[in-house]
């Protein structure tokens, strides 16, 4: 290094009043000499060099600079500063691929850039080999589809309980996305088991066609459950009418209580179930309807607890809602915690400000 040190500084002096080009000559000459013996030099050598390189950054071109994080971007010793710089080049092409490869960035940079960087960005970052759950978190938050498919994608990536979830319900409506996630090895039981439930038939085929033998299995274990698990759909047009007669009528007997309720559920009676869940909780039979039908679990409670409907009439009544409601052991679980700390008086009140902006429309009209 005793006559790389002087080459050093006379590339540094030729350049400092040569033009673009001049200075992406002494760039490709400073980076040869660097690249030839990193593995040796000490650290003030490799400084010596990052004051050069950051110097000639600003001198240079795009192509220069592209090139330049190209050659440096697979090195273990690269001179920090440097690709912190390059790694934040508004260029796509001059950041991407320190931003995929470079082992100096540190897992707090990358959070850094992939919260205020472009799309093309974050894609660079989902595709390192090794990502910590706190990267992933901020790239499922700002990522487009692009980045979270191949986030899903990417085995060395680690996602939080929340970055998994996240994952799961975007699935929902993306079948490409819904494959990749399943041939995860790493997603929790209870959002694995979500996952199949809400997955289209297509889904579930590719999943047990390209599943290793150890996940084939869980997923044919998984099926099994919701094929016992799944009530009839709740997306054809309804005609209430007739159902609401027979609900009155039972009320007016006095046989309208939780065991009828129940039965409608376990039995498949939709029209009725819906007309008497309206009536014990004094609520628009569209608001309940509606309920039905989302995808949303927890806001059936509200009418239910207005109704003063114990936990198993409620369990009854979710667990039979249709293919896409279909509730893992988890979802139970957590939903009968929920309704336990729901007050009469907090649904009530819920309840009624839907039933309001349920009106709003009408009331317009």
């Amino acid at each position: 290094m005793a006559q790389a040190q002087p080459s050093v500084i006379s590339e540094l002096e030729r350049a400092t009043h040569g033009d673009a080009d001049e200075c992406a000559d002494a760039l490709q000459r400073v980076t040869d000499l660097f690249l030839s013996g990193a593995d040796r030099f000490s650290e003030d050598q490799v400084r010596l060099f990052e004051d050069v390189l950051g110097f000639l950054i600003e001198r240079i071109d795009t192509r220069a600079r592209a090139e330049l994080s190209t050659r440096l971007a697979l090195v273990e010793r690269a001179p920090i500063r440097v690709i912190r710089r390059l790694a934040i080049d508004d260029e796509l092409i001059v950041a991407e691929p320190v931003l995929t490869n470079s082992p100096r960035l540190s897992a707090e940079e990358l959070m850094q850039i992939a919260r205020a960087k472009s799309q093309g960005h974050l894609l660079a970052i989902s595709g390192r080999r090794q990502l910590d759950q706190s990267v992933t978190d901020i790239l499922l938050d700002r990522g487009n589809r692009e980045v979270i498919y191949k986030l899903a994608q990417n085995a060395g990536a680690r996602f939080s309980e929340s970055g998994h979830t996240t994952l799961v319900v975007k699935a929902q409506s993306d079948d490409q996305l819904a494959v990749a996630v399943g041939l995860r090895l790493d997603v929790p039981q209870h959002l694995f088991e979500r996952l199949l439930l809400q997955a289209s038939k297509t889904v579930r085929s590719r999943l047990l066609s390209q599943a290793p033998p150890e996940t084939r299995r869980e997923i044919e274990r998984v099926l099994a459950f919701v094929s016992r698990e799944i009530g009839w759909e709740v997306t054809a047009p309804r005609d209430f009418a007739r159902a609401q007669a027979i609900v009155r009528e039972k009320h007016r007997q006095g046989e309208l209580d939780e065991a009828a309720l129940a039965e409608f559920a376990r039995t498949h009676k939709y029209e009725e179930l819906v007309a008497a869940l309206a009536l014990l909780s004094m609520a628009p039979l569209e608001v309940i309807d509606a309920l039905m039908g989302s995808p949303r679990n927890d806001g059936l409670l509200v009418p239910c607890r207005v109704a003063a409907l114990g936990w198993s009439t409620v369990d009854a009544i979710l667990s039979n809602r249709g293919a896409h409601h279909a509730l893992t052991p988890h979802d139970r679980k957590k939903l009968s915690e929920d309704y336990k700390r729901l007050s009469r008086e907090t649904a009530r009140q819920v309840l009624g400000f839907w039933q309001a902006r349920a009106a709003e429309p009408r009331q317009r009209h």
